[in-house]
């Protein structure tokens, strides 16, 4: 989480994100059918090939960009789908995890009450 944010807040901007992503896998659809180009079956060889690349290493811009600039508008299209769906499926992780430490943990203001009621109790102890 990043310094200052509640959870609640990056529980809301992740779900921001996400729709985002949607947007645009809309539109890479939208473009491969308006432009009479093939979309790759979640099987497709080479959907399979650009997956598994995110298991490199050493992956960067450079990993991709064999397929992205490739000059086939079809295959530089349906590889952002491809990072599209990847990116959804890790920004669904996170935000299942942290949907749970919110349930067990709280949110920031939770957190910062039980830290108070701790503290004045102390006080009373002294």
């Amino acid at each position: 989480m990043a310094s200052g944010t509640s959870k609640k807040t990056e529980l809301k901007l992740i779900g921001v994100a996400r729709a985002s992503l949607e947007e645009l896998l809309l539109d890479f659809e939208d473009y491969l059918r308006q432009k009479g180009l093939t979309p790759w079956e979640k099987d497709h060889p080479k959907a399979k090939k650009v997956r598994g690349l995110c298991y490199r290493k050493d992956r960067s811009y450079k990993t991709y960009k064999p397929y992205i600039e490739s000059g086939f508008p079809e295959t530089a299209a349906n590889t952002m789908i491809c990072l599209v769906h990847q990116t959804n499926y890790l920004l669904d992780r996170q935000l299942r995890s942290l949907e749970k430490e919110f349930l067990e943990e709280g949110g920031f203001t939770e957190r910062l009450y039980r830290t108070r009621v701790k503290m004045r109790g102390r006080r009373k102890d002294k």
